[in-house]
């Protein structure tokens, strides 16, 4: 059973994971110019399900951002099972369908984290740095909208 959770894990993070992609100067092969850089980054993805609008409405950004508060609160006073980590991790995967965009972001990225926490509690050891980072970004990347409605992303 871990095994598949972790595994759902790296797939979790690859989602997560940024693209970096070379764009050739305007001008063709001849140009003197450097490539130009683009990240593709969470909020420029389209949602995975159509909601009628490209933006998640401020309702539903405030309920999001109240429930990952709420789930990172378990996470950080649970006790350091891996049953503990893995109910955190169903309430969180369960929860990233409801949103798209950013908001989506927040509940993969904690679902990473709190099962790669539950493939190494056993062993006393740590989250890896990768899934921690994550959050973090994840964070920081709803933290404008959270704010906006009133809510403050605590980690």
């Amino acid at each position: 059973m871990k095994n598949i959770l972790a595994a759902a894990a790296v797939v979790c993070l690859a989602g997560l994971t940024a693209c970096s992609v070379t764009t050739p100067a305007p001008g063709g092969a001849s140009s003197t110019t450097a490539p130009i850089t683009t990240s593709a980054a969470p909020s420029q993805a389209s949602p995975s399900r159509s909601t009628g609008t490209a933006a998640p409405q401020a309702g539903q950004v405030k309920e999001a951002c109240e429930l990952f508060n709420s789930l990172f609160a378990e996470y950080r006073v649970s006790a350091p099972t891996s049953n503990a980590y893995e109910e955190i991790y169903s309430k969180a995967w369960k929860a990233k369908d409801s949103y798209t965009g950013n908001l989506r972001g927040l509940f993969s990225s904690l679902s990473a984290l709190t099962i790669s926490h539950s493939a190494v509690v056993e062993k006393g050891g740590q989250p890896d740095q990768v899934t921690k980072d994550a959050v973090r970004d994840a964070v920081f990347a709803n933290a404008g909208a959270c704010t906006a409605q009133g809510v403050t992303l605590t980690l």
